[in-house]
């Protein structure tokens, strides 16, 4: 007979944003009369970029032409994209990145959750907490996890997050293999300073671990002394993958388009001991699995990189700033610790409370949906996740309404 992966009866019943979305339908199918203000998931609201939108035009009018037409692309990339990467994202900032060290993909969050494939099952693992569910999720399915016991999977090694250490976790005591970091943070907003950085890329080298950095908003760092990638620090070449997407940076959410970097100097070993280049496992699985990223939405990527283009999607980080800006703001004035808005599109509020309880009273009271910390870990409780990808009339309104919710 044919049998399930029993992994995914190990997962918890439901998805996070699936969980809200029910929530939020049954409030809104109930209470008609009464529009919701979306502050919970992290899309973004604005339209794309011009020039974004120029370069899908143009490359759609090619599209409709014998000599222009495009078929099957490299599943790698077109080599316009991956050098205007290796160009602007990494050698502008002193990082040693080449073109075909950079796989483009149709989404980070695709990438955070295939990447595991490569590894052997029984590896150890380092997560954060609290986490964006990808990363666990992901690796219970692969059946690198124990069951799940007070909020917790077995055989997880979990970087707690808390007030304490700044939502910045340090180095474990314990030696481990895969490595999860995400910076600037998704959920907390916090971002990690190049001593900390420098701290896990040594506890990588001596375990023979691997950091998988999820640096996906790091176009929202205006800190100068913050790093935006991983590869900033002397050695990470030996020891970390990189995911970046163009999702927040220039509102692909709904277009697709994203990329990983794997250097060639990455080892990782089997059983024997032998090493082998993870470049080249990455690439077999992503040819093997993968067709590509569509020609339009390439030349739409690459238009980001031009004068135009980084002004106006600087323009457009710079907007929601100024929403995220204008919410921490408003929490901190009602009296909730809050970090992140500065550096990152979320804000983490302490809240002080059961992080559901709080979600219902904002959801019931002001019309206004957050994420519940508790949703992204055990460390999450108490707190909830603003975002500050809306416009900006609908965060006034909903600053106003939770103001008057609140007091």
């Amino acid at each position: 007979m044919i049998r399930i992966n029993e992994n995914y009866t190990k997962l918890k019943a439901s998805y996070l944003f699936s969980d809200i979305a029910k929530r939020v339908s049954a409030y809104v199918a109930a209470n008609p009369a009464k529009p919701v203000i979306r502050l919970g998931i992290g899309d973004v609201t604005e339209p794309l970029p011009p020039v974004c939108v120029e370069a899908l035009h143009a490359a759609t009018d090619e599209m409709a032409k014998r000599g222009t037409f495009k078929g099957y692309g490299p599943e790698q990339g077109y080599a316009f994209l991956r050098e205007a990467v290796a160009q602007h994202d990494y050698a502008a900032r002193g990082c040693k990145i080449e073109a075909d060290e950079i796989f483009i993909s149709d989404g980070s969050k695709c990438d955070c959750g295939n990447i595991q494939e490569i590894f052997a099952q029984d590896i150890r693992l380092a997560i954060p907490d609290p986490v964006y569910p990808v990363y666990v999720d992901t690796n219970v399915m692969a059946g690198r996890t124990g069951a799940s016991i007070d909020g917790r999977y077995q055989g997880i090694t979990y970087l707690e997050s808390t007030p304490a250490n700044g939502y910045v976790p340090s180095v474990p005591n314990v030696a481990t293999d895969l490595i999860y970091l995400c910076f600037p943070n998704n959920p907390t907003g916090a971002v990690a300073t190049k001593a900390q950085l420098e701290a896990w890329v040594a506890y990588a080298k001596k375990n023979k671990a691997v950091i998988l950095f999820d640096s996906a908003y790091e176009a929202y760092i205006r800190n100068p002394a913050i790093p935006h990638s991983i590869y900033e620090i002397e050695g990470a070449r030996d020891v970390a993958i990189e995911f970046r997407s163009f999702s927040k940076t220039a509102g692909f959410t709904g277009t697709r388009c994203a990329y990983t970097v794997i250097p060639k100097s990455l080892m990782a070993y089997d059983a024997a001991g032998n090493a082998h280049p993870l470049h080249a496992l990455w690439n077999r699985r992503h040819t093997t699995k993968f067709n590509g990223v569509a020609y339009p939405i390439q030349k739409a990527a690459a238009a980001i990189f031009t004068d135009a283009g980084k002004q106006q999607t600087s323009d457009l980080i710079n907007f929601y700033l100024a929403n995220a800006k204008l919410i921490r703001d408003a929490m901190t004035k009602l009296g909730f610790s809050c970090i992140g808005g500065d550096n990152a599109p979320y804000i983490w509020v302490n809240t002080g409370r059961d992080s559901w309880a709080f979600f219902d009273t904002l959801l019931e009271k002001a019309q206004v949906v957050c994420t519940p910390g508790a949703g992204f870990g055990k460390c999450g409780e108490g707190h909830v996740r603003i975002s500050a990808f809306n416009s900006r009339e609908n965060v006034e309104t909903a600053l106003t309404r939770i103001a008057a919710a609140l007091k």
